[in-house]
């Protein structure tokens, strides 16, 4: 066989294959120049101001460098994001060219909840089932569940599950089931999943039985639910560990992966560090117990949509070209109750179809939370195998002889032959004080000293010179619940924001401490998850100066007959039709655009603002850390105002006072300024640019006029808040009209 016949036949065996989206670089890099040039006009035109004489200056020096200074923000912001853009690809996987279920590797499955109020028992065990039942040799999967809140109710819901499963798994592996969440399986979420088999009678007598057997263990958790001994302390009880088994089961023996419930210790006095805490708790006590070599980490409420997940991750990881270097496959987070058109954009439908696949064709995308498949080893840090100074491995991973035992390569744990030998050592490996003096957090397992940990710890992998892909096939892997109500969405933002920034201005500055690790794209890329909250500060600045600069006549655009308006709206439309080609590119509406829009700039008012100031206190001490879990119980009302994309308004004044005020603002200096132009004589030609940004600022904020003025129904804004609203619109117009008539 000649070389080449052995390279083509090589090829046709891979695992996996990497497809350069050449189309999208041509057309990403093409705009990329083009706005650039508009935007090197657009400084000539600022900069040229300066050299004015005094005398001939129409505008304020002031107003002009802040309004230059916001547009040189987002342009930075913007520069930052074309990195994404630079070489997306997309990936295809052969995950029956796979090498036989006996020489597949084994693989743990972490899982963590922290509040059973906001994360139903219900939903968390189903997530269980999910990954219990996934296409994989049982007997090779180990999946460990992290209890933050020391629930009682969640251990006993893992020990009911463990009871359904034995019915769930042995029905899915019979029929092929896809979706092997039961909740989604036996609801209209997974319409025709059983089409194979809907003309059997016998399918369908099992599919009954086992409905039933659900609906037993669904009401078992909502009895055990209502005990009042149920809840200890979420920040002070000690560690909980127990290997669920029931061999009392009235089915026949099945063989079910191994299924672990931790509850680590927490004490007031010692930081807990969020979810890289339990996440390396995990970490640990799985190492002395399966010891796998791959970890796959889930959020409580992503459940396994397809049971192949594991196969397809493994097409990446045993791919010898480039499993040395590879750290992670990461799935994007999908869910399965958005709303048609996106209301809140909680698909991250930017992020996982442009950023993550432009990020893909650099070095790999950032690790997301959830839904990626990890190699244990890359998360021990500079530790090499060749090292075996006790002293040192115990200044690493801490005091336990088990654990440093387990580093050794292709050792695998004993503790499938005896499930109780080392629970003593899983506790000590739990204990709140274990990582005293150790490099947890710091070089080993998770990072901490942010509430990203994802963020960051695939920043250092990469800094490390590991590497990631990502991995979307058309059915989702994993499917979550959105959040539905805009309260808990701009909760969730303030939290993402606040933990990203900080890592912007830390020691692992991106522009600082990337480029010397990594490619300057690549840094590029953290650098603008980085520095995305700072939109803030240009869009406040953007949503008041023009306009209150509109009472008085003072124009800071160049009039609609100088030739620099166009370049103005060239840079305008340019970024709006940027953003409505990818929205259509990757299956988005039109509605759905323009609802990224709002959301967009409602963010960047409100949670981006409170993150930014956030994390500047928490850099100087003057606010400690802290995690609010997003709500993930559901509400029938909020439901149903989200399907018919209306905003839910039931928000936190802190999220509202800044909408209502910019829109206020807007109003009022809209009203002002048209009349000024239309009754006193004022210049159509200087303040058009002006009077269109207050108009597209209303406009696009419709749904707060509407749920101000218009809705009736219970997620409109509080009457209260309204009528302070309108006093304040009213008053405003009054005292811009009194000032504008004087001047």
């Amino acid at each position: 066989m000649s070389e080449m016949e052995e390279s083509q036949r090589t090829l046709s065996l891979r695992l996996n294959h990497c497809h350069v989206r050449k189309l999208r670089i041509i057309l990403n890099r093409l705009h990329t120049l083009l706005h650039s040039t508009a935007l090197a006009f657009l400084f000539y035109h600022r900069v040229c101001f300066f050299f004015q004489h005094p005398q001939t200056r129409r505008s304020p020096v002031f107003s002009w460098l802040l309004v230059f200074a916001s547009e040189i923000l987002l342009s930075f912001i913007w520069i930052l994001g074309q990195a994404y853009r630079w070489r997306p690809v997309s990936r295809t996987v052969f995950p029956e060219r796979l090498p036989d279920d006996d020489k597949l590797p084994p693989i743990d499955v972490f899982i963590c909840t922290t509040d059973p109020v906001k994360e139903p028992t219900v939903g968390v065990m189903n997530t269980v089932l999910s990954a219990m039942a996934l296409d994989y040799p049982p007997h090779k999967l180990h999946v460990y569940l992290s209890d933050d809140g020391g629930s009682n109710l969640t251990l006993l819901g893992m020990k009911e599950a463990w009871k359904f499963a034995r019915w769930w798994l042995p029905f899915c592996r019979k029929y092929g089931v896809k979706c092997r969440c039961p909740k989604a399986f036996f609801s209209a979420l997974e319409k025709g999943d059983d089409a194979d088999f809907a003309a059997s009678s016998v399918f369908v007598a099992e599919k009954e039985k086992i409905k039933e057997k659900y609906k037993a263990f669904e009401e078992e958790i909502k009895r055990a639910k209502e005990g009042t001994a149920l809840y200890s302390d979420a920040r002070d009880h000690p560690s909980v560990i127990e290997v669920i088994q029931d061999n009392t089961s009235e089915v026949e023996q099945v063989e079910l992966p191994l299924l672990v419930y931790v509850s680590r210790e927490k004490r007031p006095s010692c930081p807990h560090n969020f979810k890289a805490g339990a996440l390396n708790v995990l970490h640990r006590v799985s190492a002395v117990m399966s010891n796998s070599p791959y970890i796959l980490v889930l959020d409580c409420d992503m459940f396994c949509n397809d049971p192949t997940s594991a196969r397809q991750a493994m097409c990446f990881h045993l791919d010898p070209e480039i499993s040395t270097s590879l750290a992670f496959v990461q799935f994007p987070q999908k869910f399965h109750n958005s709303s048609k058109n996106d209301l809140y954009d909680s698909q991250l439908r930017s992020i996982f179809t442009v950023q993550w696949q432009g990020m893909d064709g650099l070095n790999g995308p950032v690790m997301s939370g959830s839904g990626f498949y990890i190699k244990r080893v890359s998360l021990y840090g500079n530790y090499t195998n060749k090292d075996t100074d006790l002293i040192k491995l115990q200044e690493y991973f801490g005091s336990s002889n088990e654990l440093i035992k387990s580093l050794i390569q292709n050792r695998s744990s004993n503790f499938g032959t005896n499930v109780y030998a080392l629970l003593e050592e899983t506790h000590l490996l739990a204990s709140c004080y274990y990582e005293i003096g150790t490099k947890w957090g710091l070089e080993v397992g998770f990072m901490y000293d942010t509430v990203v940990e994802d963020y960051l710890t695939g920043f250092i992998l990469h800094c490390n010179g590991w590497t990631s892909v990502f991995c979307e096939p058309s059915r989702p892997q994993f499917l979550g619940m959105a959040t539905t109500n805009l309260n808990e969405v701009l909760i969730q933002g303030s939290r993402w924001s606040s933990g990203l920034f900080e890592n912007g201005i830390s020691k692992y500055c991106p522009l600082v401490y990337g480029p010397m690790r990594m490619s300057l794209l690549q840094s590029m890329c953290f650098a603008e998850l980085a520095y995305f909250p700072l939109y803030c500060l240009p869009l406040w600045c953007l949503a008041t100066i023009p306009q209150l600069s509109l009472i008085n006549g003072t124009p800071l655009y160049p009039k609609v007959s100088d030739p620099f308006s166009l370049v103005f709206l060239f840079i305008f439309l340019s970024a709006l039709s940027k953003h409505l080609l990818e929205v259509l590119l990757s299956g988005g509406t039109f509605h759905q655009w323009i609802n990224e829009q709002r959301i967009w700039m409602i963010k960047s008012i409100t949670c981006h603002l409170y993150g930014c100031l956030d994390a500047v206190m928490k850099k100087f001490g003057a606010r400690e850390a802290n995690f609010l879990p997003t709500n993930k119980v559901e509400d029938d009302e909020q439901t149903m105002l989200y399907q018919m994309d209306k905003f839910d308004f039931r928000a936190s004044n802190l999220f509202l006072v800044p909408m209502l005020t910019l829109l206020a603002i807007n109003i009022s200096c809209f009203t002002v300024g048209a009349y000024r132009v239309v009754s006193v004589g004022g210049d159509w030609n200087s303040m058009f640019i002006q009077l269109f940004i207050s108009a597209y600022i209303i406009v696009l904020n419709y749904p707060v006029i509407e749920g101000l003025m218009i809705r009736k129904d219970k997620g409109r804004i509080e009457s209260s808040v309204a009528l302070i609203f309108c006093v304040l619109v009213t008053f405003s117009i009054l005292a811009f009209y009194a000032v504008s008539s004087n001047v």
